[in-house]
């Protein structure tokens, strides 16, 4: 109600309708109207290299924020679920895993590059189980009144993800810009990069399936000062549909 006069502004207990038990006080009120606005899901993704971390890093450190990384969590039940386990060990051996029962990632990363086959069969057994998680975490945030829940995933639209969120933003860049960032970043060649590149939807593709592209070819200030548009405008948007909904009851 920032900006209104005081003779727009109806009644806190009118407006916001406390149950009983809450004092009728309009601070009291306002807290029990910031806790009931509903949860605005979020999805980021975008090529190798295009700043996706860096885009879910500005966002985790506003307010009301909750983050979740598809790959780290792909990584925690590889090492965790047991049946994961042990599928990843009938599917490409006893080398999956150490000596110490570690995922062996340069194993694993081996038997799959350049055979789709079995980077397919990987995929089908690492993202239900992620998806699952996911779905999880994101009901799990719910209840715990998170205002902005951040789900990054390199990739959201070939795993379905898109359908269980509100919006989807897409960071973008010049292919030779993300290039770069990956070879200083990982110490790789540019024709595993490349491969990398060729595995990933077409940038075009993720611009026009996405609801907001956030532009980082230029410099980290410039990615935050679209980050931090994209935050107040989501959040607006949800507090703004909430008084939508209060005034039609």
């Amino acid at each position: 109600l920032i900006g209104t006069s005081a003779s727009e502004r109806p009644a806190a207990p009118v407006c916001w309708a406390p149950p009983p038990s809450v004092p009728q006080h309009p601070f009291l009120c306002l807290l029990f109207f910031a806790s009931s606005l509903p949860m605005i899901s979020l999805g980021i993704t975008g090529g190798i290299g295009s700043g996706k971390s860096a885009a879910v890093a500005r966002l985790a450190a506003k307010p009301g924020v909750r983050t979740l990384l598809a790959d780290g969590l792909a990584k925690r039940l590889m090492q965790e679920d047991a049946a994961l386990r042990a599928d990843l060990i009938a599917a490409f051996g006893p080398q999956t895993y150490d000596a110490a029962g570690r995922l062996n990632r340069a194993w694993l990363a081996h038997q799959v590059f350049g055979d789709d086959t079995r980077l397919a069969q990987l995929n089908a057994l690492v993202h239900p189980r992620v998806r699952a998680a996911f779905l999880d975490a994101r009901a799990e945030a719910e209840a715990d009144g998170v205002r902005l829940y951040v789900y990054e995933a390199a990739l959201l639209f070939e795993t379905d993800a898109g359908q269980h969120l509100d919006a989807v933003a897409v960071v973008d860049a010049p292919a030779e810009t993300r290039i770069a960032r990956v070879l200083a970043r990982d110490g790789v060649t540019r024709a595993q990069v490349e491969a990398r590149m060729q595995h990933q939807l077409a940038p075009e593709t993720l611009r026009a399936r996405a609801d907001y592209v956030l532009h980082n070819g230029g410099t980290l200030d410039a990615l935050h000062a679209q980050v931090d548009a994209l935050y107040a405008r989501l959040l607006d948007a949800a507090t703004t549909e909430e008084g939508r909904e209060d005034a039609a009851v």
